[in-house]
């Protein structure tokens, strides 16, 4: 994909939440509850594409608001109403990005799982975490940040709010090369 990774003007954004134990997910869902996250989450995405798996998209349940949302299955019969489907990363990337050119959004954001996760860290320009300070049972987990590839360059801590499970922080991270 190297055509994607060329245009530098639209920056590929890997956008998770992650216990301090790198958990993400459970039984295709999220292992807590975090109202604070939620809005987070949509300040990042709103008004251009987000990238998913379909259990990612299923575990959601309907498309995001004011966004392009793009499932990626392997099923060619897969439909659902306010979806883009692509049948591989590149076809799911190719459209991000001609929704991203057509919208002048600054991004397009890899929402999940963990292996869309595993496989678009390499080109991926940043990562937008959020640590939920609590270590969670889980069945899923986000790759490895690599120190050596990723530099943190934001750091916002904060106390969990009335409808949060845990307190948390927001990490935000550069390529470093």
């Amino acid at each position: 994909m190297p055509d994607i990774i060329a245009e530098r003007g639209i920056a590929i954004v890997l956008v998770a939440a992650m216990g301090e134990n790198g958990v993400i997910g459970r039984d295709n869902a999220l292992p807590w509850r975090m109202r604070s996250d939620l809005r987070h989450f949509r300040d990042l995405t709103i008004n251009g594409p987000v990238v998913m798996g379909r259990r990612t998209y299923e575990s959601i349940g309907l498309p995001l608001k004011d966004r392009t949302n793009i499932v990626i299955t392997r099923n060619r019969s897969y439909a659902a109403p306010g979806l883009l489907i692509a049948s591989t990363l590149a076809d799911a990337m190719a459209m991000a990005r001609g929704d991203a050119l057509r919208r002048a959004a600054p991004r397009i954001a890899i929402i999940g799982g963990a292996g869309v996760f595993r496989e678009v860290m390499p080109m991926a320009d940043r990562l937008e975490m959020t640590v939920v300070h609590a270590a969670p049972d889980g069945d899923t987990v986000f790759p490895a940040i690599d120190p050596q590839l990723w530099r943190e360059v934001k750091r916002s801590r904060h106390a969990a709010g009335a409808q949060d499970d845990a307190d948390y922080s927001f990490v935000s991270y550069e390529r470093t090369a």
